[in-house]
């Protein structure tokens, strides 16, 4: 025989023989066949953490035998250190509010705890899934816990992604800070400005950023373990309720806090729409500042031609010679998919009915979806584009110095309709600004100078 026979409600299952899992995951990988991904690993991991501390908690209330408890922890651990996580089969969406995902993990435990016990796989005399395992929990606190736990390991990782790009876009800042060219607004010419101000203000949107991914941390920390099934605590010590988050924060060396009303936080699930609206500001702001640099960086002949970004691939299968800015592209693509993932999430969580919100799975996997997606992205713009990024001064100089924005100190003057009239001869003729002003002697050349003197402008 290479399987063995376990039974749950619905009836008796074959298992393979040397499987962690059981009939309970067997049953949710057979019936949700959704997106072919599997649990993260740091889901897996806030799966153990949460395992663990629920053991210990249990162990000094009393409601588990010190044996069972460490067998428990031990096998816990090894998830930790990377066992086992094949054994994780179920999908990532689901439905049932993530039941296939604990069930799954209290079957791995629980047969890896009979193990080290001296037991075979499946006999759930020594250690039961529900009853040991799972004891003074529910689904409906555990899911939800190991989602926000999830978060704030992903989020930790954007923000150090973030910061890393502050830091390069303040180089940038200072190494361009004398380079001027043309600012423009809606698409058209309007003034000068520095180049290293316009990475100075890509740089404190960045820092707006990071701040707000920040404060995403502070929301995602209150959690309703020990609320169990509808946060009332039914079948669990008044004890275990009340130690369980500081066990539980102890073990995983994140700062949580369990949430002021349990009921409250077992049926809302809003803070993860707003760390969600967080993650699509986030991107929005990188968005717009890669579409600046591709627009910036566009011809090179032919289009504005100010900055060059990195050739880190041909551009064109057809067209020799051709490179595209491929980073900030993928960037924008990033940010589209997170806002396309925070309208998933948002109507997830409207979705939820009474004491429980079902739909935890999607939810969770789209928002971790989008802070690896965030991280990923802001690592390769840093590595692979920011800090290449060079500015063609001489193409900018040109650009400003026949441009028609620099009439606009003229106008305090001559005044503003003396001053277009001269900017729309200008435009008609193709002569300079500077060249029409002095040619027509209504201020001293001097004077022309020292009002179309960009620097000042700036």
């Amino acid at each position: 025989m290479n399987y063995r026979i376990e039974r749950d409600s619905i009836g008796e299952r074959e298992i393979p023989l040397d499987a962690y899992y059981g009939v309970q995951s067997l049953r949710g990988h057979e019936n949700f066949h959704i997106t072919g991904r599997p649990l993260i690993r740091e889901y897996i991991e806030s799966l153990a953490e949460i395992k663990t501390a629920c053991a210990r908690t249990n162990f000094a209330c009393g409601e588990l035998e010190k044996n069972e408890c460490d067998a428990i922890v031990q096998a816990c651990r090894e998830i930790l250190e990377g066992k086992f996580h094949d054994q994780f089969i179920c999908d990532s969406v689901q439905g049932s509010a993530g039941t296939t995902i604990n069930m799954n993990a209290n079957e791995v435990i629980a047969n890896r705890a009979i193990e080290i016990l001296g037991g075979k796989k499946g006999d759930y005399s020594i250690i039961h899934p529900n009853d040991h395992v799972n004891r003074s929990q529910s689904t409906n606190d555990v899911i939800p816990t190991a989602g926000k736990m999830t978060a704030i390991k992903l989020m930790k990782h954007a923000i150090f992604q973030m910061n890393r790009l502050e830091q390069a876009l303040a180089v940038k800042e200072r190494e361009f800070w004398g380079v001027i060219k043309m600012g423009r607004t809606e698409m058209q010419d309007a003034v000068p400005i520095r180049l290293g101000q316009e990475f100075g203000a890509y740089r404190h949107a960045v820092k707006r950023g990071i701040s707000r991914l920040e404060f995403a941390l502070s929301e995602m920390s209150y959690v309703n373990m020990g609320a169990t099934a509808i946060g009332t605590c039914i079948n669990a010590p008044r004890e275990y309720v009340e130690t369980i988050v500081p066990t539980l924060s102890l073990i995983s060396g994140l700062k949580l806090k369990q949430c002021e009303d349990l009921v409250d936080g077992t049926q809302n699930l809003d803070s993860f729409a707003f760390v969600s609206s967080i993650l699509k500001t986030v991107c929005g702001s990188l968005a717009k500042m890669c579409h600046d640099l591709m627009l910036m960086s566009s011809g090179p002949r032919t289009g504005f031609g100010e900055i060059r970004l990195p050739s880190k691939q041909n551009g064109s299968s057809i067209m020799p010679g051709k490179v595209n800015p491929v980073v900030p592209e993928a960037v924008c693509q990033i940010s589209y998919m997170v806002a396309g993932n925070d309208t998933t999430i948002h109507m997830a969580v409207e979705s939820g009915q009474l004491e429980l919100n079902a739909y935890e799975p999607v939810i969770f996997y789209k928002l971790f979806e989008s802070i690896k997606a965030l991280t990923g992205g802001v690592e390769t713009l840093v590595d692979n584009c920011i800090i290449g990024i060079e500015a063609n001064e001489d193409r900018c100089r040109y650009l400003v110095e026949n441009s028609i924005g620099i009439i606009t100190p003229v106008a305090q003057e001559l005044g503003y309709q003396t001053t277009a009239d001269v900017a729309k001869e200008a435009l008609r003729t193709g002569k300079s600004v500077r060249d029409l002003l002095k040619s027509k002697h209504m201020l001293s050349d001097e004077e022309v100078d020292q009002l179309l003197d960009i620097r000042k402008m700036v």
